[in-house]
């Protein structure tokens, strides 16, 4: 694991939250550098400015933090993109046996109310036709602007690495009547549901990461191994999907690509999440991202002024 990762918690009762430093120990201190900003998407639009300063900072620097609790690093990225199909391996598996050398990388964004935290639930619908599967991605987060980047500066504009899980609805994804072939597949709603993508449990830095195509990623599912891949398997390297993207909109900080991932998925083993499942995914340096399953239930209709119309909750 790195020395350190940037997180968003909260310190014990204190109800507002803050960037602090996450040890490779599991400890949660601060960065006095950091002292008012309130997650590490603030920290990402000063990015540029904090970064020399952040790289010579020593953990030995930092106040611990008691009882800090983890939230996903970045709650409202302002695009969350992922790249489909992205690793051969997890092609082979799906029935893709020959990738052309030429592929070019496939983009869809999701919302970020899709976003969960660390140890937060991920809620399935009750309706075992969504046969909802998980996926352990390499995050790539933005720390400056980019805009037709060539792939070979592309990685100049990335701040970190985190970890993602794209779960998906896999019996969701395919429309039953769609009005014509182009209407056939629906991403949003087979991925896009709340609490379908935890982010976490930090941002790496990027001097901590010297080569994001040489990271082993693995996810078990109740502690068995059901994913046990490496980022050397993609088809377009990060380098890659970062010019890429950059070419299709402007990347901003704080913006996240999730970069495909590797053979081991619930759909070609013919299996898929239940309520009561525990995730687990690990990514080289980037550390544990876990998170349980459980059964969203219907919503029921709020009688308070200014409260969401339905709240949702799980069991």
């Amino acid at each position: 694991m790195s020395e350190w990762s940037l997180v968003t918690c909260l310190e014990g009762d204190v109800a507002a939250p803050r960037a602090a430093a996450r040890l490779s120990d599991g400890r949660v201190v601060s960065i006095p550098l950091l002292d008012g900003y309130r997650d590490v998407a603030s920290v990402l639009d000063d990015w540029e400015s904090l970064a020399p300063a952040l790289r010579a900072w020593r953990p030995a620097d930092g106040v611990p933090l008691s009882d800090a609790r983890l939230l996903t690093p970045l709650p409202s990225p302002r695009k969350l993109i992922c790249a489909g199909a992205n690793y051969h391996s997890h092609l082979r598996e799906m029935g893709v046996a020959d990738t052309p050398p030429d592929l070019e990388p496939f983009f869809f964004l999701l919302p970020p109310t899709s976003i969960t935290g660390p140890g937060e639930a991920v809620t399935i619908p009750d309706d075992p036709t969504a046969r909802v599967d998980w996926e352990a991605e390499l995050g790539v987060v933005i720390g400056r602007r980019a805009h037709e980047v060539p792939v070979e500066r592309a990685l100049e504009a990335v701040a970190g690495y985190t970890i993602v899980n794209d779960i998906t609805a896999r019996g969701l994804h395919a429309r039953r009547n769609p009005l014509a072939p182009p209407f056939a597949y629906d991403w949003l709603a087979s991925k896009g549901r709340d609490t379908f993508t935890p982010i976490g449990p930090g941002i790496t830095p990027s001097w901590f990461v010297p080569d994001p195509q040489a990271l082993p990623v693995r996810l078990w599912r109740n502690g068995v191994l059901e994913q046990d891949g490496s980022t050397s398997e993609m088809i377009a390297s990060v380098a890659r999907l970062v010019s890429d993207a950059s070419a299709l909109m402007t990347l901003e900080p704080g913006d996240i690509i999730a970069t495909g991932t590797p053979a081991g998925v619930g759909v070609a083993k013919g299996t898929s999440l239940v309520p009561g499942d525990e995730l687990s995914v690990e990514i080289g340096p980037l550390g544990h991202l876990d998170n349980p399953v459980r059964l969203a239930v219907e919503a029921q209709p709020a009688d308070s002024r200014g409260a969401m119309l339905h709240t949702g909750e799980a069991r």
